[in-house]
């Protein structure tokens, strides 16, 4: 097949690389379509403040005037710098089944990667460990959840004929009300709640001032609390300002709560209806049939995103993510919410793959890889 590897230089091939994602998933039931203008703003570099401190730049493969692949690089200086290290990503990527478009894109990233003075490149992110995050290996039978990426089953293996090597895997797992909500938890909750007075306070969404302050006490537990995870890099202030912005409209109030002991803020917890329940009848991504879905189909969501648990390193030992994982179960039920998805947790964290397994009953249903090639 001949084709050529264009770099996307201007506004209408920009759009023609975010419409492209499109031509990989015709006919596939499980593909929840993106909103097209939020793909556009992700990838805005004079709107979205990632890019700050970091580059991209994007290319698609094209024959006969048909796109069929794309690809970003992207050098998170941030990153390199926390971890002093020499890594450029790849990221946005989508291919037709054919190992030579794949490779070829692969390597124009690579090349780039390499005079930029890059070691290592590694992938997928879309664009950052902050967003959407990985490639999905295991678990093509149900769609994504909401700001989780979604591919082709046949993508690991166009890794692997790639000479894309494991990094590190990423887990899903299953959460049903009626599983973990047991008597003795109920207990163990309770006894852990009343000894070290756990309570909880909704974050504000409808007060600007207190909203700011409830943002800001979220972006202090985050960066603390991830602080240690491989491949973290900490939310600057105008990052965690966009993506709150970015939430607010979907986000569910009795599901953003501040965990809170002896008055002071411990810990909190993010959860998302899984809009992708609605958005996956919105074939087109445009945002006003989005919204339309939405608005008339938001009733019938089942299923919760807890998109982040965290707390403060002093007190997670305490116990307080069950209490936390209760609440967040019995918040959910309330609403009709009785499947959750905990996503994504690092196959290597030990503490929070127990506790969803042992103290929530939970069950990996898919998991995500990240891959790494070494640039020579």
């Amino acid at each position: 097949m001949k084709f050529k590897i264009v770099q996307v230089e201007n506004q209408t091939q920009k759009k023609k690389f975010v419409n492209s994602q499109w031509n990989f998933y015709k006919n596939d039931p499980n593909f929840a379509p993106p909103l097209k203008m939020d793909r556009m703003k992700l990838l805005d570099e004079k709107k979205n403040p990632f890019y700050e401190h970091a580059e991209i730049r994007l290319w698609y493969a094209e024959s006969n005037n048909n796109i069929i692949g794309r690809i970003a690089g992207i050098i998170n200086h941030n990153h390199n710098k926390l971890h002093n290290d020499k890594v450029g990503f790849f990221g946005f990527f989508e291919c037709i089944n054919d190992v030579d478009t794949a490779s070829a894109l692969l390597n124009t990233v690579e090349d780039w990667l390499r005079a930029k003075g890059m070691d290592t490149m590694r992938g997928p992110v879309n664009p950052s460990m902050n967003d959407e995050v990985a490639m999905l290996i295991e678990g093509f039978d149900e769609p994504a959840r909401i700001l989780m990426p979604y591919n082709p089953a046949y993508y690991p293996q166009l890794m692997d004929k790639c000479n894309m090597v494991k990094a590190k895997d990423l887990l899903a797992y299953k959460l049903l009300y009626e599983k973990y909500i047991t008597d003795k938890m109920k207990r163990l909750q309770g006894v852990i709640r009343e000894r070290h007075k756990v309570t909880f306070r909704d974050v504000n969404f409808k007060d600007k001032v207190q909203f700011k302050k409830d943002v800001d006490t979220l972006k202090y537990i985050y960066n603390k609390a991830w602080q240690p995870n491989w491949g973290f890099v900490k939310m600057t202030d105008a990052e965690f300002d966009f993506m709150a912005k970015d939430l607010k409209p979907v986000a569910e109030p009795r599901l953003s709560f501040i965990a809170e002991i002896n008055g002071k803020p411990a810990g909190f917890h993010l959860g998302l209806p899984d809009l992708n329940q609605v958005l996956i009848h919105n074939k087109s991504g445009g945002m006003l049939s989005g919204i339309w879905h939405i608005l008339t189909k938001k009733k019938q969501i089942s299923i919760m995103r807890i998109i982040v648990l965290g707390v403060l390193p002093e007190y997670q030992r305490t116990g307080v993510d069950a209490v936390i994982y209760y609440e967040s179960g019995e918040r959910a039920h309330k609403l009709n919410m009785d499947i959750g998805e905990a996503s994504w947790i690092l196959e290597d964290n030990e503490m929070m793959n127990r506790g969803l397994t042992t103290t929530m009953s939970g069950e990996v249903y898919k998991k995500y890889r990240i891959y790494d090639r070494e640039i020579k």
